[in-house]
């Protein structure tokens, strides 16, 4: 792959304190848990309405932070459906989130075991865009600073969960007030934050022209696997030309 695709500056250590550095990754991760809102109430009011108790609807936002798999968890579970076909949905619907890993680990492979585990298990979409976004700027991903990150976005999602699930109901139309276009504008926002790298226009469109069929054809929520995919594809074939060419 061209490595200029991924060129970033030299890491430089942060002289900052543990408490600054904490408070940075907080404040990133404001906005993210403003923009999840919606959809960590939404989740805790459909979880009831699915049947779930108010106390499982929490445990496993706690346990899974993942808003599109839970909604596919609270879809197939009471259902006369297989549970390995439940597995292997969920996983096909964060599929990324494998993507996600590997590109991270080169960034946090100076944390210790447990505190590389605890930060795969926070790691989500802006996760993984703000700690890129880190990364190429020259700054260390430091342990702290990256759960700063997580912790705003972690915590309200769980509160959510419980808050949905107690007054869910009170939102009776999320479209007419416009909240459900919060996090795709949030996401807007991540995704041109890389506009500076190599193919990134080719890359976006193909994987959004990919998304939106699948969206149409297949359904939600497999589209974001499949959008992902494609945007792989076309990276893998812009990138071999350009490596072939640094090769003559």
């Amino acid at each position: 792959m061209d490595e200029h695709i991924y060129q970033q500056k030299p890491m430089q250590a942060d002289p900052s304190s543990k408490s600054t550095q904490f408070w940075e990754g907080f404040a990133k991760g404001l906005p993210i848990m403003i923009a999840s809102a919606p959809f960590g109430l939404l989740f805790g009011a459909l979880a009831i309405d699915q049947g779930f108790s108010l106390f499982e609807a929490v445990l496993m936002s706690a346990a899974i932070f993942g808003g599109a798999s839970q909604m596919v968890g609270i879809e197939l579970f009471g259902q006369n459906i297989p549970a390995w076909l439940i597995v292997f949905s969920i996983f096909a619907v964060n599929f990324r989130h494998v993507l996600y890993s590997a590109a991270v680990g080169r960034r946090i492979g100076h944390f210790k075991p447990l505190q590389a585990m605890l930060s795969y298990f926070v790691l989500t979409d802006p996760q993984y865009a703000e700690t890129e976004k880190r990364a190429e700027s020259g700054k260390q991903v430091t342990f702290i600073w990256y759960l700063g990150v997580a912790t705003p976005i972690y915590v309200m999602w769980v509160v959510e969960a419980f808050i949905g699930g107690l007054f869910g109901n009170l939102i009776t139309d999320t479209h007419a007030l416009g909240i459900d276009m919060l996090l795709p504008i949030y996401f807007l926002g991540l995704v041109m934050g890389f506009r500076s790298r190599s193919n990134w226009g080719p890359i976006v469109i193909g994987s959004a022209i990919a998304s939106i069929i699948a969206s149409k054809t297949i359904g939600s929520p497999w589209h974001v696997s499949i959008g992902a995919v494609a945007g792989i594809l076309v990276a893998v074939i812009l990138a071999k030309p350009e490596t072939a060419k640094e090769k003559r």
